[in-house]
């Protein structure tokens, strides 16, 4: 016994006996793609209507589609085999073909600004751009009824769904890793809808007035520590430096005496009303007890 699967424009089952003995069973079911009698007629009076009208009938026949346009088009329903027209001029039946034109450059829209929690119980206010466009022209008229609010939709859901995982030092640092993690999960959802996000990008992010005053008065204190910090390690190293300044003017005692001499020139030069009464260090070790040549009495 052999069974045979046919399409025909109705349902029928039946069994036959062949000459060679052989039982052969058929199975006939309806073709979806078979066009009915309603439909033949309905075609050829609109083919007769374009022959009768001819030549003004050309003018609502022949349709043109601009270069990132594509036509998909219609007919009692039914959508026309060969895909979505496109870029050029193209032919329609009156009366019985309808079609939608379908923009394929790139849309951008702005997502409006969301309120979202963060892991660690946050919350900000963030919005962002989304850049897509269209890549299956025939997914994008069947399969959705509107791919632009369909995808504007998702994409406010989305952010929400990915800030809410991050925890607010990441959302302020990692804004690249974000967009690129909505990106991909748009782009996955919108597959099927023959849509293509091709960008997506966090344009602000709006944190609580007390939050950033504690945000900024905790980088204003991290900021007065490093600066108490640096002035510190400058003191060590000038005390460095003036401990083998004196070093050096022990061993040389003229050192000091040009040192004073420079100072003298330094004070003049910036203040000239200033009267300076040089006074020979010599005495000095007298009244200090400094052995030196003018003071014998002390050793040396």
């Amino acid at each position: 016994m052999r069974v045979t699967l046919r399409f025909s424009r109705h349902m029928d089952f039946g069994c036959y006996d062949k000459n060679s003995g052989e039982v052969e069973c058929y199975l006939e079911i309806p073709n979806p793609e078979a066009v009915g009698c309603v439909e033949r007629f309905a075609t050829f009076m609109s083919l007769l209507l374009v022959i009768i009208t001819f030549p003004f009938s050309l003018f609502e026949c022949f349709k043109v589609v601009q270069e990132f346009e594509r036509a998909v088009i219609f007919r009692l329903g039914r959508l026309r085999k060969g895909g979505a027209r496109g870029p050029g001029l193209f032919f329609v039946l009156p009366c019985i073909d309808t079609y939608r034109k379908v923009d394929l450059r790139t849309v951008s829209f702005d997502v409006p600004p969301q309120e979202v929690l963060t892991r660690d119980s946050v919350t900000v206010a963030v919005d962002a751009v989304v850049y897509y466009r269209i890549k299956e022209p025939l997914n994008a008229v069947v399969k959705v009824a509107d791919y632009s609010a369909s995808t504007r939709l998702l994409a406010a859901t989305t952010l929400r769904n990915v800030l809410g995982m991050r925890d607010l030092a990441q959302l302020l640092s990692d804004r690249e890793a974000i967009s690129h993690m909505m990106q991909a999960n748009l782009d996955e959802a919108t597959d099927p809808w023959g849509v293509e996000v091709e960008r997506v990008e966090i344009k602000d992010v709006r944190l609580p007035v007390q939050l950033q005053r504690a945000m900024a008065a905790e980088a204003e204190a991290d900021r007065e520590a490093r600066a108490k910090i640096i002035a510190a390690e400058g003191e060590i190293k000038a005390s460095k430096a003036l401990k083998e300044a004196s070093l050096v003017m022990i061993d040389n005692p003229m050192a000091l005496q040009l040192r004073y001499l420079q100072s003298l020139n330094t004070i003049s030069a910036e203040k000239n009303s200033t009267i300076i009464f040089p006074f020979p260090m010599d005495f000095l070790k007298t009244f200090l007890g400094v052995p030196g040549p003018s003071n014998p009495s002390l050793p040396i």
